[in-house]
């Protein structure tokens, strides 16, 4: 029997951080072995927002090697980039012209985006949900590894697929497939180091806000030293007065490796100026290895560079077999 096919991704906007990591890719190398997986640097979303054409470039390179250094294997991974493959913006096109404008303007992340940019806020904005159903319908992909915020994007992706399948296929033949969720309870909503409400970010104009990936040991000391506490001694989870020590603590315990109970029996009388140092400690420990090898790979552009081309080459067969699927099932006329 083949295995089931995984399709995920990663903006390459900023630097990945310890929720980047710790509530996806972690979750992909982990489970790896028994998928046939795709990892996207999805590049065509980083524009939906302002960017910066000059770090562009950089920017996809960092991720694609970071995908590397965490451990996601080519024997059970194909790693591309997203505007490498035009079949992703031609099927978006497709979709759209499927897909009821109404159904767009209640996706909650729009929203809460166009909120912020104003009259700024672009169709690309508006239309990503139908590019990242794109992303994942081109792959026939069985799961998708999302978080909590993201099902609602999921969920358009199946609405969209049910609907191209009704309206120009038959049960009995259907165009294409409707992927289900994949999710991972631990570690899934990694908080701000700043604010234990609110999810971890890279769209936070505040690095404080966050431990990234590649952040040096000097760096992750002087943000734990700043990070949000309460001047409560003794440490525990689960508090809803304390979301900041929960969250601390959830952080600890996963980079640690230790259980629940575990943290909590040895943190139970700590005060901050013991657990800061610790914590410290353990995320350098738990990115060192992630950031050398990181170096290594950057060091080794062919390599990189040649991941890529190999990563798009494989992609674009199985891409380009499902937009023929739906271009004839739109009745297009074929490539003389």
């Amino acid at each position: 029997m083949s295995k089931q096919r995984v399709l995920s991704g990663v903006q390459p906007t900023g630097n990945l951080h310890l929720g980047n990591y710790l509530g996806a890719i972690r979750n992909w190398v982990e489970i790896q072995k028994k998928y046939d997986n795709f990892f996207c640097v999805v590049d065509l979303h980083a524009i939906t927002v302002p960017h910066n054409p000059t770090t562009l470039a950089q920017d996809t390179y960092n991720i694609a090697a970071l995908y590397l250094a965490c451990g996601i294997n080519l024997e059970y991974s194909t790693i591309f980039v997203q505007s490498h493959l035009s079949a992703h913006s031609e099927l978006t096109w497709l979709l759209n012209c499927i897909t009821p404008l109404n159904w767009l303007e209640r996706m909650i992340q729009f929203k809460e985006k166009a909120i912020k940019q104003g009259e700024n806020v672009s169709v690309g904005l508006l239309d990503y949900p139908v590019l990242m159903a794109a992303d994942i319908l081109l792959y026939d992909a069985d799961l998708v590894p999302v978080g909590e915020d993201q099902k609602q994007h999921l969920e358009l992706t199946r609405d969209i697929a049910v609907r191209l399948n009704d309206q120009f296929a038959t049960p009995e033949q259907p165009v294409l497939k409707l992927p289900q969720a994949l999710i991972r309870k631990e570690g899934a909503r990694v908080m701000s180091i700043t604010d234990g409400t609110r999810k971890m970010s890279k769209s936070d104009p505040s690095d404080l806000s966050r431990i990234n990936l590649l952040d040096s040991p000097e760096l992750i000391e002087k943000k734990i030293k700043r990070c949000k506490t309460d001047p409560i001694k003794g440490l525990s989870f689960d508090d809803p007065e304390r979301p900041e020590c929960h969250n601390l603590l959830n952080l600890y315990t996963i980079l640690s490796e230790k259980s629940k109970a575990e943290v909590a029996q040895e943190c139970a009388d700590m005060g901050w100026g013991q657990f800061k140092p610790l914590l410290t400690e353990t995320i350098i420990t738990a990115l060192k290895p992630i950031q050398e090898r990181y170096h290594a790979i950057m060091d080794d552009k062919v390599y990189l560079n040649r991941v890529l081309k190999e990563g798009a080459a494989k992609a674009g067969t199985v891409a380009d077999q499902t937009l023929v699927r739906v271009k004839n099932a739109l009745g297009y006329l074929p490539n003389l």
